[in-house]
């Protein structure tokens, strides 16, 4: 994340290789000094009136209006125009009646022929363009949000410099984890973030870290703008969920994960989600007719989960529990090995206006009888574990748990034992190498049996998912549930 309040350019010599001839925005670390807003450190409540600059500089007004397209060409191809976006560079010539004017780089002076690049020098001796000067006034409208906040927070220590920009969303509420030095700050910080995403209608700030306070991943907060309102919609990998944010847990940056994860779920595939959450691996899955079997303790989270397993119509293939996670995994087992589900696959009916209403209901019977029956296999090829700071505690729970079903596997069938995809965090080590060796002697202690990663037959994989914190990571530990312990005596 770029820190706040970076030393700024200062230009004053016309040179066509200076930063403004590249093309920039107003967020650029080399942004000119002229186009950054005023500063006021002792700002408490925002005072948009205050962010008002007058930055001087040349333009080449152009009278007949039908050149404006080539000449604009030619001045971005010498780097004469003012490149920083989104700044408009062309605008209305107040001085010439029916004109246009092109905004050009701060090192050329209207009145200083020898700033002037000989494309400029060209285009005024042919009278295609005459130089004069404007007044761009830049308001708070037109800086960024990052802009603002740099001109309003305080001035801190460089190593404890942390944009609290740097937001995540979630439907229409932003949430930030502001350090102690921007708390006197954190309502003008929340209207900056509101004014500045049109998105956004509510700013909350978390007061803990999430788990700190709660089972369920949950966090205490405060609102620092707008309602307070947490009932947001957020759309997923093609799936609609709607929940209290301040009541479930969830992470808009772990999409990428969740999909990595289901797409990796084969049709007709059962899947045990063990903390499904409002069910980002779960729904999803069940769209690609994957049998799911979804869990979570939060009583919020389940009927987040019921009511996004309705409204995404994937009920045929996922159903939702809410118990703790450990027995969870053993009556989920228990249940598919004695009653799998069955999916009816209906053929797609080819309509036509000129059928009768006995056509109609005759065309229906045929495609009933002739709709494709998935069948939910007697086992599960994968158990999702998804409780980073506790998931690797209920590992104990797989022991035995396939005890008396040894002939439902390899070497007396071809299915193989179930995968278990097992979500952690590790103290961040001097090596990768020392954390994953770290994570499969945790994992070794608390299934009951080694786990290596150089075990071919748990095709042992750790794989890094994100930096929680600077000395914490989080993980994805998937691997086979060893045959000594899924076939031990209970």
């Amino acid at each position: 994340m770029a820190s706040l309040l970076r030393r700024l350019l200062s230009i004053t010599q016309p040179d066509v290789s200076n930063a403004t001839t590249r093309r920039m925005n107003l967020n650029s670390a080399d942004l000119p000094k002229i186009f950054r807003p005023p500063v006021n450190r002792a700002m408490q409540t925002l005072d948009k009136s205050f962010f008002r600059k007058v930055v001087p500089l040349a333009a080449a007004t152009i009278s007949d209006v039908r050149q404006i397209t080539a000449i604009r060409k030619e001045l971005d191809k010498s780097q004469d125009l003012l490149r920083i976006s989104p700044i408009k560079p062309l605008r209305e010539d107040d001085s010439v009646p029916g004109a246009k004017c092109l905004l050009l780089r701060p090192e050329i002076d209207a009145k200083e022929p020898k700033t002037w690049s000989p494309t400029i020098s060209r285009l005024v001796e042919d009278k295609l363009a005459s130089l004069r000067p404007y007044d761009l006034t830049l308001t708070y409208d037109d800086w960024t949000m990052h802009n603002i906040l740099e001109a309003i927070l305080p001035e801190i220590p460089e190593d404890e410099k942390e944009t609290p920009a740097g937001f995540a969303q979630v439907g229409h509420v932003a949430h930030v984890n502001l350090r102690e030095a921007y708390l006197p700050y954190k309502y003008i910080i929340g209207q900056i973030l509101v004014d500045k995403n049109p998105n956004i209608t509510t700013v909350i700030n978390k007061t803990f870290d999430v788990g700190t306070e709660s089972v369920f991943r949950t966090f205490p907060y405060e609102v620092i703008a707008g309602p307070d309102d947490l009932d947001v919609t957020v759309h997923e990998s093609g799936c609609e969920f709607k929940f209290n944010f301040g009541k479930v847990y969830w992470n808009s940056r772990l999409g990428t994960e969740h999909a990595r994860l289901f797409e990796l779920f084969k049709e007709g595939e059962a899947v045990c989600d063990v903390m499904a959450g409002v069910g980002p691996f779960a729904v999803p899955a069940g769209k690609r007719k994957v049998f799911v079997r979804a869990n979570d303790l939060n009583p919020d989270s389940y009927r987040s989960l019921q009511d996004a397993i309705k409204s995404n119509k994937v009920s045929d293939f996922v159903s939702a529990s809410c118990e703790d996670g450990r027995e969870f995994i053993r009556s989920a087992t228990r249940e598919l090995l004695h009653a799998p589900r069955e999916a009816r696959l209906p053929s797609k009916l080819k309509i036509s206006r000129k059928l009768t209403k006995e056509e109609m209901q005759a065309l229906r019977k045929e495609a009933d009888a002739a709709a494709q029956v998935l069948k939910e296999p007697h086992v599960f090829s994968h158990y999702v574990m998804n409780l980073p700071a506790s998931a690797i505690e209920f590992l104990d729970a797989f022991r035995g748990l396939y005890h008396g079903h040894e002939a439902e596997f390899k070497p007396y069938t071809s299915k193989a034992l179930p995968l278990i995809h097992l979500y952690l965090f590790q103290a961040k080590l001097v090596a990768e190498e020392e954390e994953i060796q770290e994570i499969c002697e945790r994992i070794s202690t608390h299934i009951g049996a080694a786990v290596a990663l150089d075990d071919t037959e748990l095709e042992m994989q750790v794989r890094f998912v994100r930096l929680v914190a600077p000395k914490k990571k989080m993980f994805c530990a998937s691997f086979r549930i060893p045959a000594s312990v899924a076939f031990a005596q209970p």
